[in-house]
């Protein structure tokens, strides 16, 4: 027995070198907790101010904030067709449209799933395009929640009925 103590002090002090010698791992951070969804009245809020900004863009004739709000596959519905994202941001410039005022007004929202809202209300221009008075329209639009960024994805309007 004895014969084997220094090789067992040997073999504790070795054991205790290396497990000292170790660093100290950092405990696992959990998850950063996910922002709380916002509230129906608040994405309500938002898109609506989003649309607004839209409509001033189309009024004022700046492609920017429709390169920066709409889908890369994004489709806008009107009384020339279907056009994509490209299609629209090309046209704004051009388009043959004295806007000196809008209104938007009606809104309702509704939620096809948590990152997809349907968004619809009345806008009332005061102006011509192409010489013929702009008509107030019925509008819906599409927005889709990506990577935290409502984004939109689809819009359509409808003359209304005079």
């Amino acid at each position: 027995m004895r014969k084997y103590l220094p090789f067992a002090a040997l073999l504790i002090l070795a054991v205790a070198s290396v497990s000292f010698a170790q660093e100290a791992q950092p405990a696992a951070s959990p998850a950063p907790k996910p922002k709380p969804r916002m509230s129906k009245a608040q994405l309500l809020k938002k898109l609506s101010a989003n649309e607004n900004k839209l409509w001033d863009a189309w009024k004022n004739k700046d492609a920017k904030p429709f390169q920066a709000w709409l889908a890369a596959d994004s489709v806008v519905i009107g009384e020339q067709g279907v056009a994509a994202k490209g299609d629209i941001t090309k046209m704004m410039a051009e388009m043959p449209c004295e806007v000196k005022s809008f209104t938007l007004t009606d809104w309702k929202l509704t939620m096809i799933d948590p990152n997809a809202a349907l968004l619809t209300y009345k806008g009332t221009a005061v102006g011509t395009c192409a010489g013929q008075t702009i008509p107030p329209v019925w509008a819906s639009s599409v927005w889709v929640n990506r990577k935290g960024k409502w984004m939109a994805f689809s819009h359509q309007e409808t003359p209304v009925k005079p």
